[in-house]
């Protein structure tokens, strides 16, 4: 196979971005396909006490609660200390899993469009069963079996490599408050050889996959990380004209103004570099202390027999779960997942600046990131209820609640990673500032175009997992 250079990748990833046709599999009937998954796939789900773990190991003073293999993930817990936000210093369970996992898509060029291989994959923490995953989903552990389970289908693809074109590989973040340093690979890679599909998987290109994600808790968060680090290149706007002529005729205004912030480098409010020296000089002014601790000393949190719980009910608990799925490489285990105490929202302010949407970027710190700041949604708000939250403690949570209908480009409820958390959901919105918008930013927030937030991608631990996934519902069409 002869590689492609980079302006052909971008040119393949935007030709399947425009196209929603597909001879395998009309948009519209892959609900009824991913219900039909569904239908076929036995699933049981149960709370337990943490005695009846099997397989998971608390000592008799509850440090920590970690798998007999030591390998998967463990719950541990942290003391953070920090000069960021209105609270300094506060104790919680975190998620512990240094290993790094997969999480890549194989796609396979039909008649000069590519297309993704997608997975009707069940998480035990899914709010609906059945979402659509990547190709390969799986932790180090997992492709490792440890569990002495089969290893995951299609993995020879991504292990061996000489046989596929890497059209993208990236390290990025997990959920900064409920993981400790927790990166995953991102990949896609290409073939030409006849992939075998199996019974869960479709073919389906990135606009269907755009399309989709409109659909609350259809595409899962490790499809929505995956394809949010896809970039498409940088055009003139003659080109990007041209491309937006070409796409759906239905395509709305907005959809079409979004892509030329994706395509065009030319129109920004801050220049690279500009925001380079915001983020750096926010990196260096704030500082977090992580320390272990042991579970049982937690301030502020109890341990019953079956959930680790924060005394006044609120943030998330952490529970025991026993869990049969049918068509999983195990299909019987037990299991901690994460469950939060109530949904969260989260939100990218846009607007209009000089002709080319700009998104309202926000520098955040939390506990278990892997560089202390990264950047966030303008307002991101997962541990707290935001509905009761009281006004002007979190900046632009007023505005958000009092925007107009017209202002709203997106609303739809997205579920977090199954594998990890039990049924979390947050609302993500995309809301269009008006003209009395305050123009003085709060000093951790700054503009910045859609084309610029794609190059930021392409590093390792910039962008938060929040930011990519609202970022990857952004549809072209």
């Amino acid at each position: 196979m002869n590689p492609m250079n980079t302006q052909e990748k971008h040119l393949l990833f935007l030709r399947s971005a425009l196209t929603e046709e597909n001879p395998f599999i009309k948009t519209k009937e892959i609900i009824d396909w991913v219900n039909s998954r569904n239908f076929a796939t036995n699933v049981s789900i149960n709370r337990i006490t943490f005695d009846r773990l099997k397989n998971w190991n608390t000592d008799n003073d509850f440090y920590s609660l970690n798998h007999d293999s030591g390998k998967f993930f463990s719950i541990i817990g942290i003391n953070v200390d920090t000069n960021y936000g209105e609270i300094e210093s506060w104790d919680q369970p975190i998620i512990n899993q240094p290993e790094i996992g997969y999480l890549g898509f194989i796609t396979k060029e039909f008649n000069g469009i590519l297309y993704f291989l997608m997975q009707a994959k069940i998480e035990p923490g899914n709010v609906n069963n059945v979402q659509l995953s990547p190709t390969l989903q799986a932790t180090k552990s997992n492709y490792s079996q440890v569990h002495h389970g089969k290893k995951p289908i299609y993995l020879e693809y991504f292990i061996e490599r000489d046989r596929c074109e890497v059209l993208i590989d990236q390290l990025q973040s997990e959920q900064g408050s409920r993981f400790l340093k927790k990166r995953n690979r991102n990949i896609i890679i290409k073939t030409n050889e006849e992939v075998p599909l199996h019974d869960d998987f479709i073919w389906m290109t990135l606009g269907q996959i755009k399309r989709l994600i409109s659909i609350d808790n259809l595409i899962n968060m490790d499809t929505r990380t995956v394809i949010s680090g896809i970039p498409f290149g940088s055009f003139d706007e003659n080109t990007i004209n041209f491309f937006n002529a070409i796409g759906n005729v239905s395509s709305t205004d907005f959809s079409k103004s979004m892509l030329a912030s994706a395509l065009s480098k030319y129109s920004y409010l801050n220049s690279f570099d500009d925001i380079i020296a915001w983020f750096t000089e926010l990196k260096c002014k704030y500082e977090i202390n992580i320390r272990q601790i042991s579970l049982n000393k937690m301030r502020d949190w109890i341990i019953s027999d079956d959930e680790i719980f924060h005394k006044d009910k609120k943030f998330f608990r952490i529970i025991a779960t026993k869990i049969e799925i049918s068509n999983r490489e195990v299909s019987r285990w037990m299991q901690p997942l994460v469950e939060p105490a109530q949904e969260g929202l989260i939100v990218f302010i846009v607007k209009k600046i000089h002709g080319i949407y700009h998104f309202l970027v926000q520098a955040k710190v939390e506990s278990g990131n892997f560089d202390t700041v990264e950047m966030a949604p303008t307002v991101q708000c997962l541990t707290g209820n935001y509905k009761t939250t009281p006004n002007n403690s979190l900046p632009y949570l007023d505005y958000v609640r009092n925007a107009s209908k017209s202002q709203i480009k997106l609303d739809v409820i997205q579920s977090e990673e199954g594998g990890r958390f039990y049924k979390e959901q947050n609302r993500n919105l995309i809301i269009e500032a008006d003209n009395n918008f305050d123009e003085n930013l709060h000093q951790n927030y700054i503009w910045v175009s859609l084309n610029q937030l794609h190059t930021f991608l392409t590093f390792n631990n910039y962008l938060n997992i929040q930011a990519r996934s609202l970022l990857s519902a952004i549809s072209f069409m």
